[in-house]
C-alpha cells in the first residue's frame, strides 16, 4: 500500500507557485519592471512590500497570500491563473 505524501503549504522548495511566473511576467515587460517598480505599484495599490519581499516571492521563500496575488495580477496586466501557472 503506498502512502500520499500532501505537504500544507509547501510546493517542492518553493513557499508559493506564482513565484517564477511574477518574476517571468515583470521582466518581459515593456519596459522591464524593477523588483523596486513593482513594490512601489504594490504599494500605490494597498499591499505593503518592499523590493527585498518581491525579491523573497520571486524565489520561492516567502508565501503570498492571495490578496497580493489578486493585487500582483493587477498591476501586470494579467490573470490570477497566469500568475499560478494554470490556464484553466
Amino acid at each position: 500500500m503506498s502512502t500520499l505524501v500532501m505537504f500544507k503549504n509547501k510546493n517542492g522548495d518553493s513557499n508559493n507557485l506564482s513565484g517564477g511566473n511574477i518574476s517571468r511576467i515583470r521582466k518581459g515587460m515593456k519596459p522591464t519592471l524593477s523588483q523596486r517598480a513593482l513594490a512601489d505599484k504594490l504599494q500605490l495599490n494597498g499591499i505593503d512590500v518592499d523590493k527585498n519581499a518581491i525579491q523573497r516571492i520571486e524565489c520561492g521563500k516567502r508565501f503570498v497570500t492571495d490578496i497580493e496575488l489578486v493585487v500582483i495580477a493587477r498591476v501586470l496586466g494579467v490573470s490570477v491563473m497566469e500568475l499560478l501557472g494554470t490556464n484553466e
